[in-house]
């Protein structure tokens, strides 16, 4: 799923649910950074996550 985000994107992180929805800032080859509503800009690293696509923000 990682391969098709894009910046503006919204995701959410499938283990830190607590975090929030998330918006894409930008993706780096497999580091993905994005801020989330409750725990702010956060790098994740798109082998190891597989963040969660959000349609309708």
């Amino acid at each position: 799923m990682n391969d098709i985000l894009e910046p503006g994107m919204f995701v959410r992180h499938p283990a830190c649910p607590e975090w929030g929805l998330g918006q894409v800032q930008s993706k780096i080859g497999h580091k993905i950074t994005v801020n989330f509503e409750h725990a702010g800009k956060v790098v994740v690293n798109g082998v190891e996550i597989d963040l969660t696509l959000v349609f309708n923000p």
